[in-house]
Protein backbone atom coordinates (compact mmCIF):
# COMPACT_ATOMS: atom_id res chain seq x y z
CA UNK A 1 0.00 0.00 0.00
CA UNK A 2 1.34 3.53 -0.93
CA UNK A 3 0.04 6.66 1.10
CA UNK A 4 1.40 10.23 1.29
CA UNK A 5 3.72 10.79 4.26
CA UNK A 6 1.93 13.32 5.34
CA UNK A 7 -1.43 11.09 5.21
CA UNK A 8 0.88 8.58 7.09
CA UNK A 9 1.43 11.79 10.14
CA UNK A 10 -1.58 12.05 9.73
CA UNK A 11 -1.82 8.31 11.44
CA UNK A 12 -0.09 9.22 14.48
CA UNK A 13 -2.75 12.24 15.40
CA UNK A 14 -5.75 9.18 15.08
CA UNK A 15 -3.23 7.05 17.08
CA UNK A 16 -2.73 8.92 19.96
CA UNK A 17 -6.85 9.91 19.67
CA UNK A 18 -7.15 6.11 20.37
CA UNK A 19 -4.92 6.13 23.33
CA UNK A 20 -6.67 8.70 24.74
CA UNK A 21 -10.02 7.31 24.06
CA UNK A 22 -9.21 3.77 25.61
CA UNK A 23 -7.83 5.73 28.46
CA UNK A 24 -11.23 7.77 29.07
CA UNK A 25 -12.89 4.91 28.29
CA UNK A 26 -10.79 2.77 31.05
CA UNK A 27 -11.61 6.29 33.82
CA UNK A 28 -15.48 5.99 32.70
CA UNK A 29 -15.63 2.21 33.12
CA UNK A 30 -13.59 1.69 36.00
CA UNK A 31 -12.93 4.60 37.84
CA UNK A 32 -10.11 4.80 40.50
CA UNK A 33 -12.21 4.76 43.09
CA UNK A 34 -14.16 1.41 42.74
CA UNK A 35 -11.88 -1.40 44.36
CA UNK A 36 -12.32 0.94 47.68
CA UNK A 37 -15.57 1.23 47.42
CA UNK A 38 -15.94 -2.12 47.10
CA UNK A 39 -13.57 -2.52 50.23
CA UNK A 40 -15.84 -0.46 51.92
CA UNK A 41 -18.77 -1.83 51.08
CA UNK A 42 -17.65 -4.99 52.44
CA UNK A 43 -16.55 -3.49 55.12
CA UNK A 44 -19.62 -2.02 55.89
CA UNK A 45 -21.71 -4.95 56.06
CA UNK A 46 -19.60 -6.54 58.69
CA UNK A 47 -19.67 -3.80 60.33
CA UNK A 48 -23.75 -3.18 60.17
CA UNK A 49 -23.87 -6.90 61.23
CA UNK A 50 -21.39 -6.23 64.71
CA UNK A 51 -23.51 -3.01 65.07
CA UNK A 52 -26.63 -5.60 64.96
CA UNK A 53 -25.10 -7.76 67.58
CA UNK A 54 -24.02 -5.57 69.95
CA UNK A 55 -27.61 -3.47 69.80
CA UNK A 56 -29.20 -6.75 70.67
CA UNK A 57 -27.03 -7.30 73.41
CA UNK A 58 -27.87 -4.08 74.69
CA UNK A 59 -31.51 -4.23 74.12
CA UNK A 60 -30.98 -7.93 75.97
CA UNK A 61 -29.23 -6.17 79.21
CA UNK A 62 -32.04 -3.23 79.09
CA UNK A 63 -34.64 -5.72 79.46
CA UNK A 64 -32.73 -7.29 82.45
CA UNK A 65 -32.28 -3.91 84.11
CA UNK A 66 -36.36 -2.87 83.83
CA UNK A 67 -36.81 -6.66 85.04
CA UNK A 68 -34.61 -6.13 87.92
CA UNK A 69 -36.17 -2.43 88.56
CA UNK A 70 -39.81 -3.60 88.71
CA UNK A 71 -38.89 -6.14 91.13
CA UNK A 72 -36.80 -4.06 93.39
CA UNK A 73 -40.21 -1.88 93.06
CA UNK A 74 -42.52 -4.71 94.10
CA UNK A 75 -40.38 -5.61 97.08
CA UNK A 76 -40.73 -1.92 98.24
CA UNK A 77 -44.49 -1.69 97.74
CA UNK A 78 -44.43 -5.13 99.50
CA UNK A 79 -42.33 -3.98 102.75
CA UNK A 80 -44.40 -0.79 102.57
CA UNK A 81 -47.50 -2.43 103.10
CA UNK A 82 -46.14 -5.05 105.39
CA UNK A 83 -44.63 -1.89 107.63
CA UNK A 84 -48.20 -0.62 107.50
CA UNK A 85 -49.90 -4.15 108.81
CA UNK A 86 -47.31 -4.26 111.74
CA UNK A 87 -48.00 -0.93 113.00
CA UNK A 88 -51.64 -1.51 113.16
CA UNK A 89 -50.91 -5.56 114.50
CA UNK A 90 -52.43 -6.25 117.72
CA UNK A 91 -51.86 -10.08 117.35
CA UNK A 92 -48.04 -10.97 118.68
CA UNK A 93 -47.77 -14.02 116.41
CA UNK A 94 -49.25 -12.06 113.42
CA UNK A 95 -46.75 -8.71 114.41
CA UNK A 96 -43.94 -11.60 114.59
CA UNK A 97 -44.33 -13.54 111.09
CA UNK A 98 -44.60 -9.69 109.49
CA UNK A 99 -41.27 -8.69 110.97
CA UNK A 100 -39.43 -11.89 109.54
CA UNK A 101 -41.11 -11.01 106.05
CA UNK A 102 -39.62 -7.39 106.45
CA UNK A 103 -36.39 -8.87 107.16
CA UNK A 104 -36.68 -11.55 104.05
CA UNK A 105 -37.78 -8.62 102.07
CA UNK A 106 -34.92 -6.28 103.49
CA UNK A 107 -32.29 -9.17 102.47
CA UNK A 108 -34.17 -9.79 98.88
CA UNK A 109 -34.34 -6.45 97.91
CA UNK A 110 -30.28 -5.56 99.20
CA UNK A 111 -29.55 -8.64 96.71
CA UNK A 112 -31.75 -7.00 94.08
CA UNK A 113 -30.18 -3.88 94.65
CA UNK A 114 -26.61 -5.48 94.15
CA UNK A 115 -27.74 -6.95 90.70
CA UNK A 116 -28.94 -3.67 89.45
CA UNK A 117 -25.96 -2.11 90.09
CA UNK A 118 -24.11 -4.84 87.88
CA UNK A 119 -26.59 -4.68 85.14
CA UNK A 120 -26.31 -0.61 84.81
CA UNK A 121 -22.59 -1.00 84.83
CA UNK A 122 -23.40 -3.91 81.88
CA UNK A 123 -25.46 -1.80 80.29
CA UNK A 124 -23.16 1.54 80.41
CA UNK A 125 -20.72 -0.97 78.48
CA UNK A 126 -23.20 -2.01 76.53
CA UNK A 127 -23.97 1.29 75.26
CA UNK A 128 -20.36 2.50 74.79
CA UNK A 129 -19.90 -0.59 72.63
CA UNK A 130 -22.35 0.51 70.31
CA UNK A 131 -21.65 3.92 70.33
CA UNK A 132 -18.07 2.86 69.66
CA UNK A 133 -19.33 0.39 65.93
CA UNK A 134 -21.97 3.20 65.19
CA UNK A 135 -18.68 5.79 65.13
CA UNK A 136 -16.98 2.83 63.10
CA UNK A 137 -19.79 2.62 60.82
CA UNK A 138 -20.24 6.30 60.49
CA UNK A 139 -16.87 6.96 59.52
CA UNK A 140 -17.17 4.20 56.62
CA UNK A 141 -20.25 5.57 55.11
CA UNK A 142 -18.70 8.79 55.31
CA UNK A 143 -15.93 7.52 53.02
CA UNK A 144 -17.42 5.74 50.94
CA UNK A 145 -20.03 8.56 50.33
CA UNK A 146 -17.24 11.07 49.15
CA UNK A 147 -15.57 8.53 47.73
CA UNK A 148 -18.55 7.47 45.69
CA UNK A 149 -19.47 11.18 44.64
CA UNK A 150 -16.03 11.10 43.36
CA UNK A 151 -16.43 8.75 41.31
CA UNK A 152 -19.51 9.89 39.85
CA UNK A 153 -17.67 13.17 39.17
CA UNK A 154 -14.99 11.11 37.67
CA UNK A 155 -16.64 9.38 35.60
CA UNK A 156 -19.05 12.22 33.78
CA UNK A 157 -15.87 14.20 33.39
CA UNK A 158 -14.01 11.10 31.62
CA UNK A 159 -17.62 10.26 29.44
CA UNK A 160 -17.46 14.25 28.54
CA UNK A 161 -14.02 13.86 27.32
CA UNK A 162 -14.53 10.46 25.42
CA UNK A 163 -17.31 12.55 23.54
CA UNK A 164 -15.11 15.30 22.64
CA UNK A 165 -12.01 13.35 21.78
CA UNK A 166 -14.07 10.82 19.34
CA UNK A 167 -15.76 14.19 17.74
CA UNK A 168 -12.15 15.29 17.37
CA UNK A 169 -10.99 11.74 15.57
CA UNK A 170 -14.01 11.93 13.43
CA UNK A 171 -12.83 15.33 12.13
CA UNK A 172 -8.88 14.28 11.71
CA UNK A 173 -9.96 10.23 10.47
CA UNK A 174 -11.95 12.42 7.97
CA UNK A 175 -8.88 13.98 6.20
CA UNK A 176 -7.36 10.43 5.59
CA UNK A 177 -8.17 8.26 2.46
CA UNK A 178 -10.32 5.81 3.54
CA UNK A 179 -8.16 2.51 2.49
CA UNK A 180 -5.11 4.01 4.57
CA UNK A 181 -7.49 4.63 7.55
CA UNK A 182 -9.02 1.36 6.64
CA UNK A 183 -5.50 -0.51 7.13
CA UNK A 184 -4.60 1.64 10.22
CA UNK A 185 -7.57 0.24 11.67
CA UNK A 186 -6.98 -2.89 10.82
CA UNK A 187 -3.41 -2.89 12.39
CA UNK A 188 -4.85 -1.48 15.53
CA UNK A 189 -6.57 -4.34 16.66
CA UNK A 190 -3.57 -5.91 17.47
CA UNK A 191 -0.96 -3.34 17.93
CA UNK A 192 -0.91 0.93 18.36
CA UNK A 193 -2.01 0.58 15.03
CA UNK A 194 0.42 3.32 13.87
CA UNK A 195 3.79 4.39 15.73
CA UNK A 196 6.75 6.63 15.06
CA UNK A 197 9.68 5.40 13.80
CA UNK A 198 13.09 6.65 16.18
CA UNK A 199 16.37 6.58 15.79
CA UNK A 200 15.56 3.03 14.88
CA UNK A 201 13.00 2.64 17.33
CA UNK A 202 9.56 1.71 16.74
CA UNK A 203 7.75 3.75 19.64
CA UNK A 204 4.57 0.94 19.51
CA UNK A 205 6.36 -1.54 20.81
CA UNK A 206 9.50 0.24 22.01
CA UNK A 207 11.72 -2.21 20.40
CA UNK A 208 14.84 -1.29 18.33
CA UNK A 209 14.79 -2.57 15.11
CA UNK A 210 17.52 -4.81 13.43
CA UNK A 211 20.35 -3.47 10.62
CA UNK A 212 18.14 -5.74 8.34
CA UNK A 213 15.26 -4.34 8.97
CA UNK A 214 16.09 -1.01 8.98
CA UNK A 215 17.61 -1.34 5.84
CA UNK A 216 14.89 -2.60 3.53
CA UNK A 217 13.10 0.13 5.11
CA UNK A 218 15.12 2.55 4.39
CA UNK A 219 15.61 1.55 0.64
CA UNK A 220 11.24 1.79 0.56
CA UNK A 221 10.25 4.35 -1.31
CA UNK A 222 8.85 7.90 0.82
CA UNK A 223 5.00 6.74 0.29
CA UNK A 224 5.33 3.26 0.80
CA UNK A 225 3.44 1.90 3.92
CA UNK A 226 6.06 0.06 5.53
CA UNK A 227 5.33 -2.36 9.25
CA UNK A 228 7.26 -3.21 12.45
CA UNK A 229 8.40 -6.40 12.13
CA UNK A 230 7.72 -6.79 15.65
CA UNK A 231 4.73 -5.32 16.43
CA UNK A 232 2.91 -5.06 13.15
CA UNK A 233 2.14 -1.66 13.36
CA UNK A 234 2.46 1.17 10.75
CA UNK A 235 5.44 2.65 10.57
CA UNK A 236 5.58 6.15 9.89
CA UNK A 237 9.39 7.90 9.24
CA UNK A 238 10.67 11.21 9.67
CA UNK A 239 13.70 12.83 10.05
CA UNK A 240 14.43 11.62 13.49
CA UNK A 241 14.08 7.52 12.41
CA UNK A 242 18.17 7.50 11.94
CA UNK A 243 17.01 6.18 8.35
Amino acid sequence: MNASPEHQRILLDIADLDRRIAQAERARTKPSQAARISELVAIRQEQLRELTAVTGTRDDVRTELKRIESDVALVEQRRARDAQRLAAATNPKEAQALEHEIASLARRQSDLEDAQLDVMGRVEDADAAVAAQQALLDTTTTEGTALTAQAKADVAAATDLGAQLARDREAVAATVPAPLLAEYTRRAANSAGAALLTRGTCEGCRIVLPGTDLNEIRRAADDAVVSCPECGCILVRTEESGL
